[in-house]
């Protein structure tokens, strides 16, 4: 491995919405921003999703972040003078109103933790940080998505065969997802085909989780990461792992919410064999089994 980790920093976008609290996301799940616009109504939608917008020859949904997440819907006089994030995320483009536009600052996902308890929008929020002495909410997007737009059951789980779970039953399999809505996938998806596996809720613990299985003769096989993530992040801890000799033969696959071949590039910058776009269980069984066969060779 080489002695430097690949460049995996990223911007957050830092914004307000109606009742002024800064929030954030990161800046690769982010295309563009634009003015707000007039939606077309949609019918039997969730009461967050104000329309659908055509953006360059896209049709989108809309979705009002403040009610999304609580706070109350943005107050119509506010909306002209509003704007839209345009994300892809999860392989779907959605829009998402905020009141306000701030600015781009460097993340370092060290410097951000896990919400604390007293938050109580805390559901939504992955992380929070200090940007100039000010406390900013780092959204948990796959909570937001799950909320508006079920998953379609189809994708939730996945059949195998006999011959195919018999593959993965010998393998220690690692789960690692700080939003709690991945992790229930995640779980999900697993507890469907009766495969064992341990899961956790940031990458620190994962290396710990790691060192300790190694120690122990029955190291990790299969380690299933998230990408963003406070502390150590995705990228740092599939580094971390390949330069670890002693864990270094685990089969990587980085899940993401992150529609953006960038991941994909950095994925493999930092020794990942994969990089997956969620949530497809599909395609993520068939990357375990992928790991599973190198391993078995």
């Amino acid at each position: 491995m080489s002695s430097s980790k690949a460049d995996h920093s990223q911007g957050l976008l830092l914004f307000r919405l109606h009742n002024q609290q800064a929030f954030a996301l990161g800046t690769l799940k982010i295309q563009e921003l634009v003015p707000f616009q007039p939606v077309t109504p949609m019918v039997s939608q969730h009461p967050s999703i104000l329309g659908a917008l055509n953006i360059r020859g896209q049709t989108m949904p809309i979705v009002d972040l403040a009610a999304a997440v609580g706070k109350g819907a943005a107050p119509k006089e506010s909306l002209a003078t509003s704007f839209i994030i345009i994300t892809d995320v999860q392989r779907q483009k959605v829009g998402f109103l905020v009141r306000q536009i701030e600015r781009i600052v460097d993340a370092n996902w060290r410097d951000i933790s896990a919400p604390d308890k007293f938050l109580g929008n805390s559901i939504y929020i992955t992380g929070v940080t200090r940007v100039d002495n000010q406390l900013v909410q780092l959204l948990d997007v796959e909570v937001i998505m799950a909320r508006l737009f079920p998953l379609d059951p189809s994708k939730a789980t996945a059949t195998i065969t006999d011959v195919e779970r018999e593959q993965l039953r010998p393998m220690n399999i690692l789960l690692v997802d700080d939003s709690r809505t991945a992790r229930k996938q995640l779980s999900d998806s697993l507890d469907a085909i009766n495969v064992h596996y341990q899961v956790t809720d940031n990458g620190q613990k994962a290396l710990d989780i790691m060192r300790a299985a190694a120690k122990q003769g029955q190291p990790i096989d299969l380690l299933v990461s998230d990408i963003e993530m406070p502390g150590l992040d995705g990228y740092e801890l599939a580094f971390a792992v390949r330069d670890d000799k002693s864990l270094a033969s685990a089969y990587i696959i980085l899940h993401t919410s992150l529609s953006s071949s960038i991941s994909v590039s950095q994925a493999r910058q930092v020794g990942a064999d994969e990089a997956l776009t969620k949530f497809d269980a599909r395609e993520l069984i068939d990357g375990m089994l992928r790991g599973a066969a190198k391993k078995i060779r």
